[in-house]
């Protein structure tokens, strides 16, 4: 099984109530992946999860730190929590471009997926901004430097669109709530659609895999039909299984 960082997926929510004359403010932190770690955990793999306040600071800054993972997943995290961290932002100092360091990681052997989400790919208002960075150029898609989500509020349904070890034998795909629109690169595969686009996209890249994955692992793109779903922990667990190469 797998060792895998999940880097992303969290936010800090902060809340002003009103009460008449009088208000108060509630800060606390949320998490969207706690039922992927908890499936994947279930399935044998061993999960690490950096919230996204704490990937500028945390993120593995060295190849050996890297190569302690056979996978990392990025959710719903944008490129400047990884170019701007303290010592650059507010210290204006040079450090290392971790975005650069994923490429190299991932030519000598290492395994990255991204999920979609609203700081994924090209993101909202293209605030993920991972065009023209490395990490696209290692990625199986092009990335839009402008916004490329599709909101499909009364649900859209991912199919097969060739034979593959990911999603075979799970029967049809519950809908998802939204997408983002992406362009295959040419020796990437792709190995599911919605309506019409890639949706789950494959490349060899040097030694490494990469994985793309338009939508959401959780609320709201990712709907209760689809958190629910038996094959919900299985499909993702047979992405890891591909990244890692047991799957070809």
């Amino acid at each position: 099984m797998a060792k895998i960082l999940l880097a992303g997926e969290s936010w800090i929510s902060s809340t002003t109530e009103y009460k008449g004359y009088d208000s108060f403010t509630s800060t606390k932190l949320e998490s969207g992946c706690e039922d992927l770690l908890k499936a994947l955990r279930g399935l044998g793999h061993s999960v690490e999860h950096l919230f996204a306040h704490d990937v500028p600071e945390k993120f593995p800054w060295t190849l050996s730190e890297l190569n302690q993972y056979d996978v990392v997943i990025l959710s719903d995290i944008g490129a400047n929590s990884f170019n701007l961290s303290d010592r650059v932002f507010a210290g204006g100092n040079p450090t290392t471009d971790r975005l650069q360091l994923l490429k190299e990681w991932v030519n000598n052997g290492g395994a990255l997926m991204m999920a979609g989400g609203y700081l994924s790919f090209g993101g909202f208002e293209g605030k993920a901004h991972y065009h023209n960075t490395a990490l696209e150029e290692i990625l199986p898609v092009d990335v839009s430097p402008f916004d490329d989500r599709i909101e499909t509020p009364a649900g859209a349904v991912p199919k097969e669109a060739v034979a593959n070890g990911i999603s075979e034998n799970l029967g049809q795909f519950p809908k998802v709530l939204g997408y983002q629109v992406v362009t295959p690169k040419n020796d990437s595969d792709v190995l599911m659609t919605i309506d019409g686009h890639p949706f789950l996209i494959t490349r060899k890249v040097g030694q490494g895999r990469t994985l793309a994955y338009t939508t959401d692992i959780a609320p709201h793109w990712a709907s209760q039909d689809f958190m629910s779903w038996t094959h919900y922990g299985q499909f993702f667990s047979r992405c890891i299984h591909w990244l890692s190469g047991d799957l070809q």
